[in-house]
């Protein structure tokens, strides 16, 4: 039977809100399930909570809001954070995002996370 975690899009208004409410969706209040890009994605292999065998789904809620607080403004605050401390040889590929963010155009923090979701568990996700 699989397993089903949803997430209220209305809760989600940036990154670290994202990692709180899959925590508390998938661990229970206070429930860890990636605090970073790198960990999400080995989080959805399965595990860290989730069913070992992988059979589980990931249903956003109202996903629309969260795509909004996830675009390019937020994707340039959190881009401004990597900048700040990635190793000196990206910081010119960082410095280049974060100003394509700056213009409101590439993939926002949005984007990322359901590439993410996508390219480790496709069909993983659900957006509503």
């Amino acid at each position: 039977m699989t397993t089903i975690y949803e997430l209220d899009g209305e809760r989600i208004r940036t990154l670290e809100d994202f990692w709180l409410v899959i925590g508390e969706a998938v661990n229970g209040p206070g429930g860890y399930f990636g605090g970073n890009l790198d960990a999400f994605n080995d989080c959805l292999r399965g595990g860290f909570g989730t069913p070992d065998d992988g059979d589980f789904r990931i249903v956003w809620r109202r996903h629309e809001v969260s795509r909004r607080m996830l675009g390019h403004p937020e994707t340039a605050r959190q881009l401004e954070k990597v900048l700040g401390r990635c190793h000196p040889t990206n910081r010119t590929r960082v410095g280049e995002d974060l100003a394509a963010a700056r213009r409101g155009e590439g993939a926002t923090v949005f984007d990322w996370l359901v590439q993410i979701a996508e390219g480790q568990r496709p069909g993983v996700l659900e957006l509503r």
